[in-house]
């Protein structure tokens, strides 16, 4: 079964309305979403590209968590050691961690404020920064894994769980989940026992889904996953290392050149306004206070790592986010299609949960291997690309910038044919800048369970062909993406899938 089968109906039917009129992708239903954060650096460097693309989805909340690596201490000098073994051995005993305090949200908000007018010319949907300022809220912060207190940002996202406007509530886990957590056991607390409580199980189950970079906590393990078994989890546990601090060792070098110093420096951080500027990068002389550990800022620590001034650190949380912009790739319907934020996999345990890990991997041209962090890295040249082309939005007019193309289909996106039957493959394309288009129609080969490959015929032009193999299975899917980038600068990229589904 597709992923939020039942729960997304709404959803669904929207998708499948703008598909039969081809309305454009800007135009289909935005999700709606919670960000909780424990402040790390490349937690901040993943708000300030969040903040260029918040015109994408429903931001509802912003809440301020802890995780095992951060967290603020009660202020009474009571000690805590980590359960987590690998950082009890690092930082051992102590009273408060790495903790950068509940302010930086509200000052990037504050840089966003300054360019809020310029980004408001290019696209609809970006929300006020006194908007976004009014949904941050302080949740679990005082230690690690902290659940136990009812605070103002878990009683926030209890609230909105229990609202009735339609659609999932994405709960992006930047740090713990300890305050989706709370949240979550305060419902229970409240309901537990009562007439309500099946309807409140099952409305709740149906409706949060937890995307979790890594388990940076182990309340999901001790109380989410017992108590709220059907509660649907996205886990990347791998993926994105390529977005994050260990990308130099992942990424494909001919790919790197999107992430190194240079890049930044032309298209991020010069001449692109308060936000972008604020955007840290290795050896850029800018230390956090109370964060010990954070010493990238150093030329010193640049040089000994092997990087250079202004490469890119990490946005390990973006994907998060990333899985929730509708760029033509249908990730939304099922993680397992993939998409900017990778590809994720229903775990064969748990149908609720999708993952990654050794057995989600995507072939990597540049080495011929399997890779298990290609369903990323395929997307790197596409997503810094259009993240220059948004910095370039809150400094230029929308006749100086770019905007990327908006495609469709001549058909459904979803297909049926027979084995040995050729399948037309018919998309538009238009140019909001009148820029010349280049298209290119490529099967996702691992999205799809046909195990071969196709060959598509026209497969430069908006009008293709592709036989079904003769050898594929009633039940057999084939993914086939059009991919449509432009000649503008910076180069930005549009997609529409199509699924074929191999029938008797």
């Amino acid at each position: 079964m597709h992923y939020c089968q039942k729960a997304l109906l709404l959803l669904t039917a929207c998708l499948l309305l703008a598909c039969e009129e081809n309305q454009p992708v800007a135009e289909r239903i935005k999700p709606r979403t919670i960000v909780t954060t424990d402040g790390e650096v490349d937690d901040m460097d993943s708000f300030i590209r969040m903040l260029f693309y918040a015109n994408e989805f429903e931001l509802e909340g912003l809440v301020y968590s802890s995780s095992q690596w951060h967290y603020a201490g009660d202020g009474e000098g009571t000690t805590f050691i980590s359960e987590m073994p690998g950082t009890a051995r690092l930082y051992g005993e102590r009273t408060d961690l790495r903790w950068v305090g509940t302010d930086w949200m509200e000052e990037l908000i504050d840089k966003y404020a300054l360019v809020y007018d310029n980004l408001k010319q290019h696209a609809e949907g970006y929300p006020t920064p006194e908007y976004l300022k009014s949904i941050i809220r302080i949740g679990n912060i005082e230690f690690e894994g902290e659940m136990e207190k009812v605070t103002e940002g878990s009683e926030f996202i209890k609230n909105i769980l229990l609202d009735d406007e339609p659609g999932p509530v994405y709960l992006q886990i930047w740090g713990g989940t300890n305050t989706v957590a709370r949240a979550l056991k305060s419902i229970e607390e409240e309901y537990q026992g009562s007439d309500e409580w099946d309807d409140i199980y099952r409305k709740i189950s149906d409706k949060a889904v937890i995307y979790a970079i890594l388990d940076q906590d182990a309340t999901y393990r001790k109380y989410i996953a017992p108590h709220w078994p059907e509660v649907r989890v996205l886990y990347n546990s791998d993926q994105f290392w390529s977005f994050a601090y260990a990308w130099p060792r992942v990424v494909p070098q001919e790919v790197q050149a999107y992430m190194d110093g240079d890049w930044f420096q032309e298209n991020i951080l010069t001449d692109h306004g308060p936000l972008a500027a604020n955007y840290y990068t290795w050896g850029d002389g800018r230390e956090i206070a109370n964060d010990f550990d954070h010493k990238r800022w150093m030329p010193e620590e640049t040089a000994k790592e092997g990087r250079q001034q202004y490469d890119f650190i990490s946005e390990g949380d973006s994907p998060a986010f990333l899985f929730l912009i509708d760029v033509g790739l249908r990730t939304l319907e099922d993680p397992a299609y993939g998409g900017w934020a990778g590809r994720l996999v229903q775990s064969a345990e748990n149908p609720r949960r999708w993952e990654d890990g050794p057995t989600v991997t995507d072939y990597n041209p540049y080495t011929d291997t399997l890779d298990t962090a290609f369903p990323q890295t395929r997307w790197i040249a596409d997503l810094q690309q259009d993240f220059a082309a948004r910095a370039d939005w809150s400094v230029m007019s929308y006749e100086e910038a770019n905007h990327p193309p908006k495609v469709g289909l001549e058909h459904a996106e979803d297909l049926t044919a027979q084995a040995g039957e050729e399948v037309q493959l018919s998309g538009t394309a238009d140019d909001p800048d009148g820029d010349q288009l280049n298209f290119r129609w490529w099967q996702y080969a691992e999205a799809g369970s046909y195990e071969g490959t196709v060959d598509i015929r026209n497969a430069d032009k908006l009008k293709a062909s592709v036989v079904v193999p003769e050898d594929a299975q009633a039940g057999d899917t084939i993914h086939l993406i059009l991919e449509v980038r432009d000649k503008g600068t910076p180069t930005l990229t549009r997609y529409r899938r199509v699924i074929i589904t191999v029938e008797v």
